[in-house]
């Protein structure tokens, strides 16, 4: 079975690569998590936050957001200590700030909404033979953290979100003869 390289041979990240990556998600929580995850990914490889995955979803209170909304400084000193996630405190401030964030786009018109007219109300296609092909962001992706900024998100730069489009299914990235790319772009 012909996959995406970038997956290698690891068990979870074939997991994640045939059973996640590039799915679309249309679940404005769901949406929030992944875009957290990818935040806390920054400067780091993916499979690292795969491993604490789990680990993240327990210490951030399953990425319910009028929970961690709530939190304030001693709820950070707490997650700084906890070996299980990755201790940066930016980005776990940033992820109780976008928590806030995220209730008011919430409120204001729905983020699975929000997100998604980002792209022309479908996944875009790509069809990369390679993975030069594959950009580290786009016009769309820069657009799309401008607006997540002028609506109070951190840790949302370009990169970050064209990484968050790609895992979110806003962009079909999945190589030219991965199982994936035509499965996807059926569905």
């Amino acid at each position: 079975m012909n996959r995406c390289a970038w997956c290698g041979d690891d068990p979870l990240y074939v997991a994640y690569h045939d059973q996640e990556w590039g799915v679309p998600i249309r679940d404005g929580r769901a949406l929030w998590e992944m875009l957290t995850l990818e935040g806390f990914q920054a400067g780091l490889s993916w499979i690292t936050i795969l491993r604490k995955r789990e680990n993240f979803r327990t210490a951030f209170a399953g990425f319910d957001p009028e929970i961690v909304a709530n939190w304030g400084e001693a709820e950070v000193d707490v997650l700084v200590q906890d070996t299980g996630i990755i201790r940066h405190r930016g980005k776990i401030e940033a992820t109780i700030n976008n928590a806030r964030a995220f209730l008011e786009v919430e409120a204001a018109e729905g983020f699975a909404n929000f997100i998604w007219n980002s792209v022309p109300g479908a996944p875009v296609q790509n069809l990369p033979r390679k993975m030069s092909d594959v950009p580290g962001k786009t016009d769309v992706s820069t657009a799309l953290s401008k607006a997540l900024k002028k609506r109070g998100f951190k840790f949302c730069g370009p990169t970050t979100v064209y990484a968050f489009m790609q895992a979110a299914g806003l962009v079909n990235d999945h190589m030219d003869g991965c199982f994936r790319q035509t499965e996807i772009n059926a569905g």
